[in-house]
């Protein structure tokens, strides 16, 4: 084939020296530089975002007017704007692929940050043996850590203000080893899991004695921001069932309690659904709320490796059946894909939604390649006769112009793949803000996946393969006499 490589290259080799080249050519030099100088020298994203974004944008623009005016320079026109069609297809390409695949691990870490990798429950409303299956879930291989919690929807208020939250009781003294949860809390800085015990406070200790004067509770960022409460400052916990000023609803059998609590700490997770709704209290303090006793609503499991979640979950339900003695199902267990299965079916429909369309952005650069094969299969009419007069089998001739095209897609896959790259690490430097209440994370996440990368270019490479099929076959059939009638 290296005989076929040097035709097909000679063929799309025109080596023009214009001037217009090289003053095209200096000109994206300049906005290129001026681009880089924007967007690195001007200060931070929220002073300068304006500037940084502009810079962005010239930063790439130079990058593609140089790219053009080498290959105006190199080839023929036709020749030139295939390859840049086909490598600014690739490079939006990998930008969204880049962007969804951010979405998807952000989410994911995010969701890891505050749920468990799985999630045992059980069937009913006495879910008092939970140290037995604690003990049982912990000796199955793959399983770090597990702690116990409770969950109850109730109201928040303070003063004027109320709010529909997520009360979560957990032991502190475990609630680290299976949560990221230590690590986000912002007030007090620097918290760690040996800091929960004093962070969370219950009112009795385990034996029912009197321990704190008031509980304390860890509210998110934005619920506080609702609340407008700060550290130190008392919020009240309040049953739906109960009105804000503690009387029972009419028609309710009973009158649930409401207690004021003392604001220990803020977190942030990053995920606005949990930075809004979710609480955080000592679990005996929830568990006397409602005066359940010592039951609690699940137990969580932290693993190994959390892409084994699933297939480890089936193990301890097993076990965890076996230990009950029972055939019939007593308990669940959810792991972390289960869980928020809704939120990742989404995004993975939306990435292969988006793969599907701008992929057709490729295609098109691929029938570039296709009409500018072809036109040269029209210029180069002669040769093609001359080399067959020579003795040039129809498949020689037709493997000149598939090397060709596959030399089309190296260039053109090159330059796509770096910008691309050039793309995706300027959007991560210049941190391009997104509305936390509408998207769920407040900057667009990125994330370079060498694996896309690959695929991207063996994408392309199917594509303008077949688009070489046409022209190839067109020289294979041609006659030398045809080639040669009017010479």
């Amino acid at each position: 084939m290296a005989y076929e490589f040097l035709v097909g290259w000679r063929y799309l080799y025109t080596g023009r020296r214009s001037r217009a080249v090289w003053v095209g050519f200096a000109l994206a030099l300049a906005v290129c530089l001026v681009g880089i100088a924007l967007f690195y020298f001007s200060g931070s994203a929220e002073q300068h975002g304006l500037a940084k974004g502009a810079g962005a944008v010239l930063t790439l623009a130079g990058g593609i007017g140089m790219a053009a005016s080498l290959l105006l320079g190199l080839f023929s026109t036709f020749t030139a704007v295939s390859i840049l069609g086909l490598s600014i297809g690739i490079a939006i390409l990998i930008w969204v692929l880049s962007v969804t695949s951010g979405f998807e691990e952000e989410f994911r870490n995010r969701v890891l940050g505050v749920n468990a990798h799985i999630v045992v429950i059980k069937y009913g409303q006495d879910f008092y043996e939970y140290r037995e299956v604690m003990k049982t879930s912990k000796k199955i291989e793959g399983v770090q850590a597990a702690a116990p919690f409770t969950l109850t929807d109730m109201m928040v208020a303070k003063g004027n203000r109320l709010a529909n939250v997520l009360v979560k009781g957990v032991d502190p003294k475990l609630v680290g080893t299976v949560l990221e949860m230590p690590e986000q809390v912002e007030i007090p800085k620097g918290t760690t899991s040996k800091d929960m015990p004093r962070l969370l406070l219950s009112s009795k200790d385990a034996k029912g004695k009197a321990a704190a004067d008031m509980p304390t509770v860890i509210l998110g960022r934005e619920l506080a921001e609702k609340l407008d409460v700060k550290v130190g400052e008392p919020v009240r916990l309040i049953s739906p069932l109960t009105a804000m000023d503690g009387t029972a609803i009419p028609g309710t059998a009973e009158m649930p309690r409401s207690v004021d609590f003392r604001v220990s700490g803020i977190f942030y997770s990053g995920f606005n659904e949990y930075d809004t709704r979710l609480v955080y209290v000592h679990m005996r303090e929830s568990q006397s709320f409602f005066n359940q006793g010592d039951v609690v609503y699940g137990v969580e499991l932290k693993v190994d490796d959390v892409y084994n979640a699933r297939p480890l979950a089936k193990t301890i339900s097993a076990a965890l059946h076996a230990m009950a003695d029972r055939d019939e199902t007593l308990y669940r267990t959810i792991d972390w894909s289960e869980l928020n299965r809704n939120l990742f079916t989404a995004l993975r429909i939306q990435k292969l939604v988006l793969q599907i369309i701008f992929g057709f952005i490729v295609v098109v650069g691929a029938f570039n390649v296709l009409a500018a094969l072809a036109m040269l299969v029209i210029r180069k009419t002669r040769e093609i006769a001359i080399l067959k007069s020579m003795g040039v089998s129809p498949m020689g001739i037709a493997r000149i112009f598939q090397s060709a095209g596959i030399i089309v897609w190296l260039i053109g896959t090159s330059l796509g793949l770096a910008w691309g790259y050039l793309g995706c690490l300027l959007l991560r430097r210049y941190g391009f803000p997104l509305e936390a209440k509408v998207y769920l994370i407040s900057e667009l996440p990125i994330k370079m996946d060498i694996s896309e990368f690959l695929l991207t270019a063996a994408f392309a490479l199917g594509v303008c393969f077949l688009a070489t099929l046409y022209p190839a076959l067109r020289a294979a059939r041609l006659h030398p006499v045809d080639g040669l009638r009017y010479e």
